[in-house]
């Protein structure tokens, strides 16, 4: 009695295992009656009947022991040919099943080899002691034929399952790899925001900080000089709001115009160097920009890694370096473009700026653009940060 839905798939292969040895052996008492027209039967039929029952009994194991089970139906079937019977599909049921399950279950070696061996020793005993009158044509094929078709069909249906386990596989895979990669896009995208957001930030905050600092300090003695500074302070601010509106503007996935007659900010670059240098003035540092070699066209990529270096040094410079100067230098040379942040003072005035953000943005932004950058303390006193670039033209950055 069933009592769960569940139990359904378990009955349902036992009853197949059964209900298919007991249909074959039931054709096999009218295979086990036929004879050549016009002759009496050679044999009773219950010798016959006898056999074909043992090898349906074996086929009980089929799933378990295809070898074994496919051995035994070869002997039953040549003892049912040695005994004189005309070797019909009725008697070879369950040697093709067993066949079957065989080129089913193993590889197709072991399949063809206990077919061959089923042919050789039905035709031989066929031909030793099957009917004389039996023409010569059907002794040899049809057992090869009705052998080898199970055989070709388990194998197809073999190779078939593999294949689509194959399929589902390699779709598994693709399915797993597509997220990965997905998940990997995100996280490099939302590491470069986080650089931009830290490049703003870090940059005016700090000088809003030493402004703001500066008009408290002169505010009771010097309103005007106070007055002026608020005022630039102002513009700090306002500056900051407008990076940090446009780097966050990003996570809106807005590719479209910012508005009617609002054009999209333009991004930040070695042409925006003389306002960066300025801005730094309010803080008390004085930038020099120097040049050397012709200057060649670059990549918007490649433009906006140097000036964030750039903006960087200069912050860190005015953070962690007890001095008044920096020097910003540019070098273009034939395939790459050489950024160097240099401040003067001792070794004691200028300290490594370890333990922060601010050098790992700048190892990711150079990576990213397929450069390299050394920073260290300078023998003569003083800290360097030198960026290497090459050379990426928006034609061969495409």
């Amino acid at each position: 009695m069933i009592d769960k839905p569940a139990d359904l798939p378990r009955i349902r292969p036992r009853f197949s295992d059964t209900a298919l040895p007991l249909t074959l052996f039931v054709c096999s008492v009218p295979g086990s009656l036929i004879t050549l027209p016009g002759d009496d039967p050679a044999v009773s039929w219950w010798p016959g009947v006898l056999l074909t029952g043992s090898a349906c009994v074996g086929l009980l194991w089929r799933r378990s022991r295809p070898r074994l089970t496919t051995a035994v139906a070869i002997a039953c079937a040549t003892a049912v040919a040695a005994l004189g019977y005309i070797v019909t599909v009725l008697l070879l049921g369950p040697l093709m099943t067993a066949l079957y399950c065989l080129a089913l279950r193993t590889d197709r070696r072991t399949a063809n080899t206990f077919a061959a061996a089923g042919i050789a020793c039905l035709v031989s005993a066929t031909l030793l002691a099957g009917p004389r009158d039996e023409p010569l044509v059907l002794k040899l094929l049809e057992p090869a034929a009705w052998l080898l078709l199970p055989v070709a069909l388990g194998t197809t249906t073999r190779l078939r399952g593999a294949y689509l386990e194959a399929v589902q596989a390699r779709a598994e895979h693709a399915e797993r790899t597509r997220d990965e990669e997905a998940r990997h896009r995100v996280t490099a995208e939302r590491m470069r925001i986080a650089r931009d957001l830290h490049d703003v930030v870090a940059h005016h905050l700090l000088l809003a900080h030493i402004q703001a600092g500066a008009v408290g300090r002169m505010l009771p003695e010097r309103p005007d000089d106070a007055g002026r500074i608020a005022a630039e302070l102002a513009g700090t601010t306002s500056a900051a709001l407008r990076e940090l509106k446009a780097t966050v503007g990003l996570l809106r996935h807005d590719t479209g115009p910012a508005g009617p007659g609002k054009p999209p900010e333009p991004t930040p670059g070695l042409a925006h160097l003389h306002e960066l240098a300025t801005s730094f003035r309010h803080a008390g540092l004085t930038v020099t920009l120097a040049s050397e070699g012709t200057a060649r066209p670059l990549s918007a990529g490649t433009d906006l890694t140097a000036y964030s270096i750039v903006q960087e040094a200069l912050t860190n410079v005015t953070k962690h370096a007890a001095v008044g100067t920096a020097e910003v230098r540019l070098v273009h040379r034939a395939d790459s473009l050489l950024v160097s942040v240099t401040n003067g003072g001792s070794a004691a005035d200028s300290r490594s700026p370890d333990g922060g953000y601010g050098l790992i943005g700048m190892q990711e932004r150079t990576r990213s653009a397929g450069g390299r950058v050394r920073t260290g303390h300078l023998p003569q006193g003083g800290y360097e940060v030198v960026v290497e670039l090459p050379y990426r033209t928006e034609e061969t950055a495409v």
